[in-house]
């Protein structure tokens, strides 16, 4: 009686863990699938805010590169268009992150990097672990309870 006992629950337990396993992996395709949505928005928020930024340096862009020449023609002073030049190269970097290739140019290059330099990437002390995240909050809570007293 004991054995059929014995193997009811231990098929039970096999379809307990079977279960766990399965939720487990439910819940990490869940984290997986809201951490790739949150990293969506953020990066079209960035997009957002370079697009935004475009419209009020192009802008200015504009009007400062009409006032330099009129001020250059007037003035017979053709130096006062030499801040159109860098102020050109800031445009023309805000239209390629707003508008070109430089997303799919930064993106290519930080996989080759994951891949030929990925020592580069490691984190300081390695990943953080159970016990060492445990360790820190421990010292944190006995030094805590030091001060309160």
């Amino acid at each position: 009686m004991g054995f059929v006992l014995s193997k009811g629950m231990e098929q039970n337990f096999q379809k307990q863990q079977e279960f766990m396993l399965l939720n487990a992996r439910l819940q990490l395709e869940r984290q997986l699938a809201m951490q790739n949505q949150m990293r969506e928005r953020q990066m079209a928020m960035q997009l957002a805010w370079s697009r935004e930024f475009l419209k009020y340096f192009g802008s200015f862009f504009g009007l400062a590169t009409l006032g330099l020449t009129v001020g250059a023609v007037k003035k017979r002073k053709p130096a006062l268009l030499a801040p159109v030049i860098p102020l050109s190269f800031i445009l023309v970097y805000q239209m390629d992150a707003a508008y070109g290739t430089m997303l799919q140019r930064m993106r290519a290059e930080a996989e080759s990097i994951m891949v030929s330099e990925c020592e580069r990437l490691d984190v300081p002390h390695g990943m953080p672990t159970f016990e060492s995240i445990e360790k820190s909050r421990r010292a944190k809570a006995h030094l805590t309870t030091l001060t309160e007293k």
